[in-house]
């Protein structure tokens, strides 16, 4: 059975100043949301997930990348993402990682933008309004801290008891003013040798 979706948000913000200071290039960040009832809702104690993450992951990851590249004006754009779900009160964080943790699901966005990384995520439980927590990371290099970003952001009347909120997020440049470095400057300080990979 497809995934019964109540709505979908898009959310974006543009940061053009930071620690007030223009930024050189604003930072863009996008999130989109779909509200879907939970498919494990009221049945118990469910032992495999798998015929409904079959049934309603491709869909999920199809609508929201679609939503994600639209926003962003294509898959190119996008520098840095990221995943996340909040699963109702009524259900196990397991039902809100089984939707977003499957190939299924994430490998729509992966292509889509041409990325490397690993997807950043997130998976909670709560109620209405629970804040929803995208952390990004660089789609090719998960040790550009530049692009280590989290979109803060909440439905006000999601997820009910028997729903899961899912969720994709962009960003178009990293944090303005970035000035920590990145994880290799640690590794080499550290006396790391960058060049032979068992040391790292």
């Amino acid at each position: 059975m497809p995934a019964v979706i109540r709505k979908t948000l898009l959310h974006i913000e543009e940061t053009l100043i930071e620690g007030g200071k223009e930024a050189a290039t604003p930072l863009k960040l996008i999130a989109a949301i779909a509200v879907v009832k939970n498919p494990w809702s009221g049945r118990g104690f469910v032992e495999d997930l798998k015929p409904e993450i079959h049934d309603c992951a491709p869909e999920l990851g199809e609508l929201l990348t679609k939503m994600v590249l639209d926003a962003a004006g294509g898959g190119d754009k996008v520098e840095a993402y990221g995943k996340s779900a909040i699963v109702g009160l009524d259900g196990e964080v397991e039902h809100a990682s089984a939707l977003i943790h499957t190939l299924r699901f994430g490998n729509h966005y992966r292509e889509a933008v041409g990325a490397k990384s690993y997807l950043a995520f997130c998976n909670t439980r709560g109620p209405a309004n629970a804040p929803l927590m995208i952390p990004l990371m660089d789609k090719n290099d998960g040790g550009r801290r530049s692009h280590y970003l989290t979109i803060q952001c909440a439905v006000a009347d999601a997820p009910a008891a028997d729903e899961i909120v899912i969720a994709l997020g962009a960003s178009i440049g990293g944090r303005p003013h970035h000035r920590i470095g990145d994880r290799y400057q640690d590794l080499k300080d550290l006396g790391h040798d960058l060049d032979n990979p068992a040391s790292v």
